[in-house]
């Protein structure tokens, strides 16, 4: 075998990049369609186009190439279907402010022009993520990378559309919608975010027409008060029966107005009346067609009043009209008092702009058809939720789903492919220009100019990728998809509109699991934001630690569904990781350059038979942990192998027999099994930490292509040996409770030590005595091995451990007297910080006063101090003789 090449320290940068265009060219992410392989399929959540990576993605990404790694080296025909969302509202948001700087807006250049200067900026900004994606190590089939606004999705989306139309599942109507003034767009409702706000409750009178008296309705919102047409009291209501049918005269604006009477009013809620705005709340929109009321807009898409509102009132914000028409309500004697109230209000999700409901004529698709057949699946199990929570949350919102609004008042997007005959009024819907119209047969048709909903694309992302509507080979092969990797905030959004999408249009659901997992958030438990700028940018840790590090952290103790918090501490730790396998390595590999991997390995010794048994526990609880989703697990099995058994313990058995100490035949065989279980660990490691692993693997004897194409490691039975592993564990036992007396005695690592080993079991004794070498040589210690002791040694520290008494005579091996006054002055100082604790916890003024998490250090403080005076007290009885 040539010399091993590996740098004497880990330099990610120096790694990554060689391998991963290594990877791309060569074809290994790039599968072809194979009925003799079992498939596995992934699509990648299609990150914006205008985004960049964030931890978020980082984590999501990381997940999806595990899963995918692992599968591919399974033996799957693994593909990862990576691509882009176009994103209309912040795509259109980032030209138009370019636009902005130029003293221009989109209707100064015109629609077409505007779309333009967007591809134009798709192209120059767009393909940002998916280079930081392959920074990351993704894995994914960049052959295959497809954009919801490429020709074949944006195919797929008209199918769609006119096959939801021709079935009567879409229909235009006025409605109350979600409206964002700063985005100028309808949005959906699972994209509105209620929000917990401080307010308050205006309580106003509504005087009777005929002077008998008024109503006391309660409003947060009194500037739509202009938009009244009715006040609601609940029928059952006994204080309002008589009232019902009345008249009322609108305060501020004199419009006459009825009493009416609807269920939907709550009487326990302020008055137990409550005023009725059909055009700008959707419950009223709902009480407002059960009464056949009138709808008022007083409010336009800017956020302001508009005619309707009246002289005093147009044109002001909608924020400053409420002030006004406050002062104006207390000045004309109708405002009877105010209250300080907290309610949620509905925040755009995208730009956090309160949201206004607004009654216009919008597109939608009527969902109770679709969400039937979907809501079915998951209760017969078709689709599995994991963790499996998510399902009952899934449900509640399928089950309770309204009617979704498709149509945003935006230029960048899919256009809605519907055309007005400007003359006769038909509707027509087709995937091409019309050019007359189908009933009248006029030339004046316009297209309608909304866009559908980004969700509406992305909502056929598992079939729309593969090649649907067209009937394509990877579409027969890969669908339905293996598995659903996403963040636990999108199963509104998109998890349940690809569900109920691949039923209506597949017959099958788009895959058989969803693994949900949490959010990063930072070391606070906060969610990551521009506004707190505590957010994390990963390619600042990739350039610093390693994309490596940076995955292992993010997988590490993440649990399905939970979130995760992000720790530097933790990112050290996974590098440290990193920096210990590679320093392992390079001692294997130095100890290989004369190793024939084709030899045979002669008699194993017991740490060969526990390192092979072990490494077959670390397959079967990797493996099992990935098929069931717990990644973290898995990673962790992995980590807790690599560092604490092979490395820490198994390197330091071997390297006598790896040095020749024993004979040539003994090197050999320490040989094949030191360079097998690191060979067949790092391939158990490589879909965690890509880069790291290739680069060791490809300075290991036998090595192939790349390690993506190595075969994952299965149990060999025959390798399974509780016995070695008993028996060893024993002898680490014994090692490690010398080690700890010398470290609690302060015994120099350079003196070797004598250690009286009392062993009276026949078998013990006997399995001692045979592996002895290995004692001394980690616990730097000489072994006398007996039956029993005449008497206890004098100053001699002592240990128990599964059946056996260890004793470490100190005379001679460390200064007692030195070492005693050394323990006394420690103590000294232990018992006075002790005192000092104990005091604080006794005095009621500081119980009192301090907050609960400072009582509880102070105790924590007292128990950690107590324990060491313990140790300490021990430690000096035991120099001393108890004296």
């Amino acid at each position: 075998m040539p010399k091993f090449d590996l740098p004497s320290t880990y330099d990610p940068r120096a790694v990554e990049d060689k391998w991963y265009s290594y990877w791309e060219q060569n074809g290994f992410f790039h599968p072809e369609v194979n009925p003799e392989q079992e498939p596995f399929c992934i699509v990648m959540p299609p990150p914006n186009v205008t985004g960049q990576l964030h931890m978020g993605h980082a984590l999501d990404n990381t997940l999806q190439d595990i899963l995918t790694r692992w599968r591919r080296m399974q033996g799957y025909n693994a593909l990862w279907v990576p691509g882009t969302d176009h994103a209309g509202i912040a795509t259109q948001a980032k030209v138009e402010e370019q636009l902005a700087k130029e003293g221009l807006t989109r209707y100064d250049i015109g629609r077409e022009a505007f779309l333009e200067k967007v591809w134009e900026w798709k192209e120059q900004y767009g393909n940002r993520i998916t280079a930081q994606l392959r920074k990351l190590g993704a894995s994914c089939d960049w052959r295959r990378e497809r954009f919801t606004m490429d020709e074949g999705c944006s195919e797929a989306v008209l199918e769609v559309f006119i096959k939801l139309y021709q079935r009567g599942l879409i229909y235009r109507d006025y409605y109350i919608t979600n409206w964002c003034p700063k985005c100028a767009t309808t949005i959906s409702d699972i994209e509105v975010e209620h929000l917990d706000r401080p307010g308050h409750l205006y309580h106003v009178r509504y005087p009777y027409k005929d002077g008998s008296g008024y109503i006391v309705v309660a409003t947060t919102r009194p500037e739509t008060i202009l938009g009244d047409v009715a006040v609601a009291v609940h029928p059952g209501d006994e204080r309002y029966t008589s009232q019902v049918g009345k008249t009322l005269i609108l305060p501020i604006v004199g419009r006459e107005m009825p009493v009416i009477a609807d269920e939907y009013v709550d009487p326990s809620f302020g008055t137990g009346a409550v005023k009725i705005t059909p055009a700008h709340d959707p419950n009223d929109f709902e009480v407002g067609h059960r009464h056949n009321l009138p709808q008022v807009i007083v409010i336009n898409k800017e956020g302001k009043m508009n005619e309707a509102a009246g002289e005093r009132y147009k044109g002001l914000d909608r924020y400053e009209c409420r002030k006004k028409i406050v002062r104006d309500l207390e000045a004309d004697g109708f405002l009877l008092k105010t209250q300080d109230h907290t309610h949620a209000v509905g925040h755009c999700y995208r730009c956090n702009t309160v949201i206004e409901p607004m009654l216009s004529r919008q597109w939608f698709v009527k969902m109770k058809p679709l969400a039937e057949p979907a809501i079915q699946a998951a209760r017969e199990g078709r689709v599995e939720f994991i963790p499996e929570r998510f399902t009952k949350i899934y449900l509640h919102w399928m089950e309770n789903i309204r009617d979704w609004c498709i149509s945003r008042q935006l230029w960048w997007g899919h256009r809605i492919p519907v055309w007005y005959c400007q003359d006769c009024g038909e509707i027509i819907v087709s995937k091409g220009p019309v050019k007359s119209c189908s009933k009248c047969g006029s030339g004046h048709c316009e297209q309608d100019p909304d866009v559908l909903d980004t969700w509406f694309s992305s909502a056929l992302w598992p079939f729309s990728t593969l090649g649907w509507p067209k009937q394509t080979l990877d579409l027969a092969y890969y669908y339905p998809t293996s598995v659903m990797v996403t963040g636990r905030d999108i199963i509104f959004f998109w998890v349940a509109r690809m569900i109920f999408s691949g039923l209506a249009f597949m017959n099958e659901v788009p895959f058989p699991q969803v693994f949900i997992h949490g959010l990063v958030m930072d070391a606070l438990g906060r969610k990551m934001s521009k506004s707190l700028g505590n957010g994390v940018d990963p390619i600042d840790v990739i350039e610093s630690h390693g994309a490596d590090s940076l995955r292992f952290m993010l997988v590490t103790g993440n649990t399905p569904g939970n979130d995760l918090r992000f720790h530097f501490e933790r990112l050290d730790g996974a590098r440290n990781f990193a920096n210990k396998l590679w320093n392992a390595s390079r001692f294997v590999l130095m100890n290989l350059e004369d190793f024939e991997p084709e030899g045979r390995p002669g008699k194993y010794s017991l740490a060969d038979r526990w390192i092979l048994s072990r490494y077959q526990k670390a397959i079967a609880e990797a493996t099992g942990f990935l098929e069931s989703y717990e990644l973290g697990e898995a990673a962790r099995v992995l980590y807790e192998f690599i560092w604490n058994e092979f490395c820490d313990w198994y390197i330091e058995l071997a390297k006598p027999r790896l040095y020749g100490k024993t004979g040539k035949a003994d090197r050999v065989t320490a040989q094949y099994v030191i360079s097998s279980v690191l060979k067949g660990t790092l391939e158990l490691l490589h879909p965690f930490m890509p880069f790291i692993t290739e680069e060791i693997w490809q300075n290991l004897p036998g090595r192939g292509l790349t390690i993506m194409r190595a075969a994952w490691p299965v149990v060999r039975g025959e390798l399974v040996d509780p016995e070695a592993e008993s028996e060893m564990e024993l002898l680490m036992d014994v090692t490690k409770a010398i080690r700890h007396i010398r470290s609690e005695m302060n015994v120099p690592p350079g003196r070797k030590a004598e250690a009286l080993l009392v062993a009276p079991e026949d078998t013990t004794r006997a399995l001692v005595m045979k592996n002895a070498g290995y004692i001394e040589g980690l616990a730097a210690a000489e072994l006398k091995i007996m039956t029993s002791l005449p008497g206890v040694p004098e100053q001699a520290a002592h240990a128990v451990t599964r059946g056996l008494e260890v004793f470490v005579p100190l005379k001679g091996l460390i200064d007692v007297d030195k070492e005693t006054a050394r323990l006394e002055k420690e103590l000294a100082s232990v018992e006075k910080d002790l005192v000092r604790v104990k005091g604080k916890l006794s005095n009621q003024g500081f119980l009192g006063k301090a907050p609960a998490d400072v009582v509880e250090k102070e105790k924590a403080k007292e128990e950690e101090l107590s324990g060491k005076s313990s140790a300490i007290r021990d430690r000096l009885a035991v120099l001393t003789g108890g004296k």
